[in-house]
């Protein structure tokens, strides 16, 4: 967790998945460790520290939405990445910049029912086996749907088995138990029965089931599903977990890390700022701007798990700025994201080392992916030079989409290996990238800047 993370050590790890950039991943370090160092403070005191938003200042692909991504990863904080330019969009009303709240909450409750679940997970599989036994050894007969009243009475019962049936059965469980755990059942197929989700409606974040009243007195809608053993046992291990959280926990859990840990990023934030004018966008970007501020200062925000404070989130924004300036943003706006990062564009050695030194980079998932096709791939020193200065050249022609360059010029060089790698008749093939190979396959290589002669 964070708090046991100094500084340094936030940006060691951010540094294995993205290069340079040193000046932001300083920045969301430091804000980092400042939750922890609040949360150490008294109450009376720890009210009155609120998180110092950080705006992000660079172009695209230089690793802006990488680093927030992957600080609320490393920290295990709810997270959501939203562009402010949807709310500009026709038909927009104010109140749906509260659904960046909701769907953060959504995000914090999934998270920790998932981490609730790992807990109960060895009581729930043990369950879920004696279910999948019972299932194998006596499966249940087709009924005809029972009367409801019959229900409430108890008198839609099962007859009664025989002591030689469950002699019998219990026997099959046995052998069943057996095959199970060795794994020769996986694909048998079976049918199971799952309870059907009720439809809702949501009304200002408040969820409405239809077709809810008494619905605790009558049973539940369920449908039956024929599946293969390995996909019913996750099915059965779901729904045992969910039998042993207490769902209320859950709720409260979530309700307080997205309010104490959530990271909200909010990009494309210089294509909401303009200059205010009587007619034209400016005046919808303007409103944008001012429905976000509520948020972003500190409001409550109703949700289907109850009311969320947003004062103690962290807010990072981002945008290229290659238009607007940071000024254009209405002052309120400003005064809420105090700390300004600037990102450098990426230069032909940050090209080489988002090649090499990353552990996602390019190079290994490429290998890795055409090894799965017998395809082992290696790659020149002097290759990953040509390939970072085509990809440069790429970006100074055209438009520099910074390092997602390096995407599209590993599509068009692996092209016809990716094609014809593939089939149970393919050898072993072993293909070291030279540079010489490069310039083959890349017609990129062969564009010239025409900008500089233009006068």
């Amino acid at each position: 967790m964070y708090k046991e993370m100094t500084p340094r050590e936030v940006v060691r790890e951010l540094d294995r998945y993205i290069v340079g950039q040193d000046e932001a991943k300083r920045a969301v370090a430091i804000a980092l460790r400042n939750r922890y160092r609040r949360s150490c403070l008294d109450e009376k005191m720890r009210e009155e520290v609120f998180p110092k938003n950080i705006l992000m200042i660079g172009p695209t692909g230089v690793g802006k939405t990488e680093i927030a991504r992957r600080l609320a990863k490393l920290v295990k904080a709810p997270f959501i990445k939203v562009e402010a330019t949807k709310f500009t969009e026709v038909g927009y009303v104010g109140r749906d910049v509260e659904s960046i709240i909701r769907d953060l909450t959504e995000n914090a409750v999934r998270m920790v029912k998932d981490e609730f679940a790992e807990k109960v997970r060895t009581r729930a599989e043990v369950m879920a086996e004696e279910r999948l036994l019972t299932l194998l050894a006596d499966p249940p007969k087709p009924q005809k749907s029972a009367n409801p009243l019959d229900v409430l009475l108890g008198k839609a019962r099962e007859p009664e088995k025989s002591d030689e049936e469950k002699n019998a059965i219990a026997l099959r469980r046995s052998d069943l138990r057996e095959q199970l755990r060795r794994g020769e059942l996986e694909d048998r197929e079976l049918e199971i029965e799952v309870e059907e989700s009720a439809p809702q409606l949501e009304v200002d974040g408040a969820p409405i089931a239809i077709g809810n009243i008494m619905g605790d007195m009558l049973p539940k809608r369920t449908k039956i599903r024929r599946v293969k053993v390995k996909e019913a046992r996750k099915i059965l291990v779901a729904e045992e977990s969910s039998k042993l959280i207490d769902q209320d926990a859950v709720k409260e859990e979530a309700v307080r890390r997205t309010e104490q840990s959530g990271i909200v990023f909010l990009d494309e934030i210089d294509k909401i700022a303009g200059k205010g004018s009587s007619n034209g966008p400016d005046v919808s970007r303007e409103g944008v701007q001012r429905d976000i501020l509520p948020i972003v200062e500190g409001s409550t925000v109703n949700t289907k798990y109850g009311p969320v404070k947003t004062d103690f989130m962290l807010f990072i924004g981002a945008g290229a700025f290659h238009v607007a300036k940071v000024s254009d943003l209405i002052p309120e706006l400003q005064g809420r994201f105090p700390v300004h990062v600037n990102l450098k564009s990426l230069t032909q050695e940050d090209f080489i080392k988002i090649l090499t030194q990353p552990d996602n980079a390019l190079t290994r998932q490429y290998a890795a992916m055409l090894e799965v096709d017998k395809v082992h791939l290696t790659f020149d020193d002097d290759a990953l030079s040509e390939i970072a200065r085509i990809a440069m050249l790429a970006n100074e022609v055209g438009e520099d989409i910074g390092a997602r360059r390096l995407h599209a010029v590993f599509e068009e060089l692996l092209e016809d290996v990716s094609f014809n790698a593939g089939g149970d008749e393919m050898p072993d093939v072993y293909l070291n990238i030279t540079p010489a190979y490069v310039n083959e396959h890349l017609k990129t290589a062969r564009q010239v800047d025409m900008r500089k002669y233009i006068l």
